[in-house]
């Protein structure tokens, strides 16, 4: 490169304007606004080249970021797919059981309506198990509101003596009826015997209302804190009477209680969401 095509640095402009001042008059002026002008584009490229240099950064970090997001979508799409496969979440009553040889076709359609890939895109765990379904389409909002009561289209099923065996829940026939507590009006219902327990009211003047059962059960969860961490175990007791200690991954209560429900709903789905944990700490 020869030595008029490096750019002047902005100490030469500066000594140029020195040296203007002592050029005659005639001259000076013209000289003085050639390099005025000079230096405003100067100052122009300097902007310029830092506003490309901060594009290409936060383009850089978008790009990270937007790297990470698909990645995490991918995951995320991945654990959906192996939950439709292995356990069955289509709803409706398609798609429930094994062995299964070909996987059903799914559209833009279905990922967007499914409640499951958006439970999954949360963070949450995707069940073990089917949940209800509500005009067939998977129903996780009865499992994870506990305080909400829904109101319901629902109807009894009895045999031949009256006994009732099941309830139909929007449009769902896979609720087993546990226990009725009221003839003919309230009833103790479970789907397909896992999950929590919900109350079935079905009063006189119409208008189904369900609303889940609080935990019957109860189970201590140990918590030990050492240098500052604390460290978490679930204490099941067997039905031999021996106790099952579970280290749970989670540094916070709330992820304990999380890692616990996910680990009854995993090894023991008939009492999942009817159990309440207890804190307590270690020795």
């Amino acid at each position: 490169m020869s030595k008029s095509d490096i750019p002047l640095g902005i100490d030469e402009l500066t000594h140029f304007a020195e040296r203007i001042a002592r050029l005659p008059p005639a001259d000076a002026e013209w000289v003085d606004a050639l390099l005025a002008e000079v230096l405003r584009a100067r100052r122009h490229e300097t902007d310029l080249l830092a506003m490309q240099a901060a594009s290409k950064h936060a383009a850089n970090e978008h790009g990270e970021n937007l790297n990470d997001q698909l990645a995490q979508v991918a995951l995320d799409t991945a654990e959906w797919l192996r939950t439709l496969w292995e356990v069955g979440y289509m709803g409706a009553g398609s798609f429930r059981s094994a062995p299964r040889s070909a996987f059903p076709s799914i559209d833009l359609d279905d990922v967007r309506k499914s409640s499951l890939f958006a439970r999954i895109r949360q963070g949450k765990h995707a069940l073990p198990f089917p949940p209800p379904t509500r005009n067939g389409r998977p129903w996780h909002d009865v499992l994870d509101e506990t305080e909400a009561t829904h109101q319901v289209a629902a109807e009894i099923v009895r045999d031949e003596d009256g006994l009732a065996l099941a309830a139909i829940i929007e449009g769902c026939a896979e609720w087993n009826v546990v226990e009725e507590t009221q003839g003919n009006s309230q009833f103790i219902v479970q789907h397909e015997g896992k999950g929590p327990r919900y109350r079935l009211s079905l009063p006189d003047s119409g208008g189904a209302e369900l609303r889940r059962e609080p935990p019957a059960l109860a189970c201590p969860l140990r918590q030990q804190e050492r240098g500052g961490f604390h460290s978490h175990w679930l204490h099941w007791q067997r039905d031999d009477g021996s106790t099952l200690e579970v280290p749970l991954r989670a540094a916070t209560w709330e992820r304990a209680v999380a890692e616990a429900e996910h680990w009854l709903a995993m090894h023991h789905p008939e009492v999942y969401g009817q159990v309440r944990f207890v804190r307590q700490d270690a020795c």
